[in-house]
């Protein structure tokens, strides 16, 4: 009987200490992501307010846009490389890092004099593109080895959550920030939040990039079907990222790694070109609706964005823990389509009610693919993860960067809902494609299950003598 019962004990007493890992491990997340919601609220304020600084500065346009350029670039350049930082050090020194260059820069800037201020200004422009990707990219890979693949759909959710409240606060205090109380407080704030995130991801423990890089059977455990499959090669691949020889053909081939891979981040990058073309023509829109008060219908088109993209979090989340699945590959190319039809109907001149429905579904659909996409990413073995991240950072600095240049220039002759119809328009032909795709490769795989299940039957038939009878009906 002692020892019948012994078993049973220790795996209530296993149980026990798995679900008290597993509630510390949420409530670490929590406090990082309360960080790291801070550092994204002086992210959206200093992008508005820095805007704002650098026409006032130089008065002309083509400055600001600059500006705007340096800052893309950066974000490209670090989405290439920070795939191979990952490999060499640990996700938590970067992000830590991340956000104390971004604040030393800060300050540079508010004690730069008069004559160096051009100079400082780029300084920040290539700092906080560089340091923002390197950060995102190092928490987005790293989130399945702090909550574990298992809970992964839940805290990108969480994630997503912090940052759009973040991005709402951010947009709508920035005049009023500005306005009051000046640029040097403005940016004094800015610098207070990525010292608070700083401090945050350094009393906190968190786990990946080097640490989780030299392990794949462990990091490609969680990891499904398709994606597991491409981590064969993980182990040699970890090793040239590590030596800084390949960390290119690492990137690629971890979009290899899994069916229909390069076409999702493919479609990430065309998918930010129609964000740039809402971006830039949102403004324009709402001065031809109310030209004596512009900002009114833009602030509240991005409140309700954000209402939208709260609440698609709150029912992901909810469906995360009640099924413990993620939304998935389809989840990210339907809302896709979903999103870019929102933003296309939002310039198409329906009355103020209609279009704030239409921001409501446009923001719980952007909500939906932000977490389906990360989350699919994450099913890469670690060795891999971040690579892939980092190249999708790329191509999403890339699509979004091209998108403002040739977005600009078509505002000058055609409509905004033409420019976002076409802009948004080339993100639902992909993600068409793209859904095609991912449907053929389950067509594909049920068909070869099915025909394993049919060979496996007609192998186990007693009359073949292939297997005998009880074995057969023992399964």
């Amino acid at each position: 009987m002692g020892s019948a019962d012994g078993p049973k004990a220790d795996e209530t007493d296993g149980d026990t200490r798995k679900a008290r890992d597993t509630a510390v491990s949420e409530r670490r997340f929590r406090f990082l992501v309360a960080g790291y919601a801070v550092s994204s609220y002086g992210t959206f304020l200093n992008m508005v307010a820095l805007n704002l600084f650098v026409y006032e500065t130089t008065g002309r346009a083509l400055a600001m846009g600059l500006f705007m350029a340096v800052r893309l670039a950066s974000g490209f350049v670090a989405g290439l490389v920070v795939g191979g930082l990952l490999a060499r050090f640990s996700a938590k020194s970067i992000m830590l890092w991340a956000n104390v260059g971004q604040g030393a820069v800060m300050l540079v800037l508010i004690l730069a004099p008069d004559g160096m201020l051009t100079g400082a200004l780029m300084a920040v422009s290539v700092v906080i593109g560089a340091c923002g990707t390197l950060f995102m990219v190092a928490l987005r890979s790293s989130i399945p080895e702090m909550v574990g693949e298992d809970r992964r759909a839940w805290a990108n959710s969480l994630s997503i959550t912090g940052r759009s409240l973040a991005m709402v606060a951010g947009f709508a205090s920035a005049g009023v920030v500005v306005s009051l109380v000046g640029y040097t407080a403005a940016f004094l704030v800015d610098m207070a939040t990525f010292v608070a995130c700083a401090v945050t991801v350094a009393l906190l423990p968190i786990a990946g990039g080097k640490g989780a890089g030299g392990s794949a059977p462990e990091a490609s455990e969680g990891s499904e079907g398709s994606e597991s499959s491409g981590g064969s090669g993980a182990g040699k691949d970890a090793s040239a990222a590590k030596s800084g020889r390949r960390w290119r053909p690492v990137a690629f081939v971890a979009l290899a790694a899994a069916p229909g891979m390069g076409l999702m981040v493919a479609l990430r990058g065309v998918d930010a070109f129609g964000s740039s073309s809402h971006n830039a023509a949102l403004p324009i829109y709402s001065t031809s609706l109310d030209a004596s008060n512009p900002a009114v219908f833009v602030s509240a088109f991005w409140c309700v964005w954000a209402l939208g993209n709260i609440g698609a979090q709150q029912v992901i989340q909810r469906y995360a823990q009640r099924t413990g699945r993620s939304v998935g590959a389809l989840g990210f190319g339907y809302g896709t389509v979903v999103m870019s039809a929102a933003f296309i109907a939002a310039f198409a001149g329906f009355p103020l009610a209609v279009t704030a429905v239409i921001a409501l579904i446009a923001g719980a659909a952007d909500g939906l693919t932000e977490v389906a996409y990360t989350s699919h990413l994450q099913t890469l073995p670690a060795t891999l993860r971040g690579h892939a991240f980092g190249l999708s950072a790329t191509f999403e600095n890339l699509g979004f960067g091209v998108g403002m240049i040739l977005v600009a220039a078509a505002l000058d002759r055609f409509s905004p809902l033409a420019v976002v119809g076409w802009s948004h328009g080339a993100a639902i032909v992909v993600a068409v494609v793209f859904l095609l795709r991912v449907a053929g490769v389950r067509r594909t795989e049920r068909t070869g299950r099915a025909g394993l299940r049919k060979e496996e039957a007609v192998e186990g038939r007693p009359d073949r003598g292939d297997r005998d009878g009880a074995e057969v009906s023992g399964g």
